[in-house]
């Protein structure tokens, strides 16, 4: 155990991400302060930390302005899934744009390391595969998914622009496709949506032809990733691409959820959704030689756990 303990703020820590994050630095021996306004993110999520003395929970909105005492910040408050994020999208860019602003306030004013929790979704539908952390992306700025799109690139252009003007440490982690229990099941995400539906028998929903490809990397090896990029020295800031190199088509995907878990379901299809990127695979060199870091959890047993937490979710209602 730690003989100082560091007070960590977790913002958006009721969440899929943010209450692993949580729990994992509970278990790394700090003090932890979980905000949270409950949007996407649930208080199950967290109840088994409730009664860890280690742990604090606030109700908050990050797009207001937080007045907190901490040593390290990690800024993760932000619907993820395009269900909810285009459910308010002023909303959603408010999070992203002006949450990043109280962040780095906050972080200014503590000399406190801060972490961003980007996303791949800067790259847009690309042009380069596999995406490397120099690609600038191909992204529409008026499309429906803009709000989260442009959101984080605009948080990213905040945080550095902070880091040059007032030298400030930050880490900027650019999150590809994950997974894990914790999910929301109706969070319109492509592992939830196909195990929730195949653990009802109803049809699996994939759009298009279903040969657009996803990386999808189980939530665990993204927290490691977390702890290692925060843990690196004042110059290393990324961005840097975290996620799972191993590529899949959506079909795919939907065949090895059927047969995980026995289902009577048959693949139905859909339109693709305005905007909907054809590939997305992270090129995680940066990553690996950095950090030495890359994911260990293979996608069956990944699965195989998901499919057990909403097992759980569909036995208890």
């Amino acid at each position: 155990m730690k003989s100082v303990r560091k007070k960590v703020l977790v913002t958006g820590g009721a969440g899929f991400l943010g209450s692993h994050l949580c729990e994992r630095l509970l278990n790394e021996g700090d003090d932890v302060i979980c905000v949270d306004n409950y949007f996407t993110g649930s208080r199950d999520n967290i109840l088994h930390l409730l009664p860890n003395p280690h742990f604090e929970v606030l109700r908050h909105d990050v797009t207001f302005p937080l007045y907190i005492e901490v040593d390290e910040i990690y800024n993760l408050a932000c619907p993820a899934s395009p269900v909810h994020y285009q459910f308010d999208p002023v909303q959603t860019t408010k999070t992203s744009v002006h949450g990043a602003i109280n962040v780095l306030g906050l972080a200014k004013r503590l000399k406190a390391k801060v972490f961003q929790a980007s996303t791949s979704e800067v790259y847009g539908d690309p042009t380069v595969h596999p995406q490397t952390e120099d690609y600038k992306g191909n992204v529409n700025p008026i499309g429906p998914r803009a709000c989260y799109d442009e959101g984080k690139r605009c948080a990213e252009t905040l945080f550095f622009d902070y880091h040059r003007q007032h030298r400030m440490k930050i880490k900027v982690a650019r999150i590809f496709n994950t997974y894990g229990p914790r999910m929301h099941p109706d969070d319109g995400r492509v592992v939830s949506n196909f195990i929730m539906q195949a653990l009802r028998n109803k049809p699996i929903t994939v759009f298009g032809k279903g040969m657009q490809t996803r990386s999808f990397c189980y939530v665990d090896d993204l927290i490691e990733g977390f702890l290692r990029l925060m843990a690196t020295p004042d110059g290393v800031t990324g961005p840097m691409n975290l996620g799972n190199p191993a590529e899949f088509t959506i079909v795919e995907l939907a065949s090895k959820v059927i047969a995980m878990t026995g289902s009577r379901s048959k693949i139905i299809h859909k339109p693709l959704p305005i905007d909907d990127p054809m590939q997305r695979r992270p090129d995680i060199s940066m990553a690996r030689s950095v950090l030495g870091w890359e994911p260990s959890v293979q996608v069956d047993t990944g699965l195989k756990r998901t499919i057990e937490y909403f097992e759980g979710i569909l036995s208890a209602t």
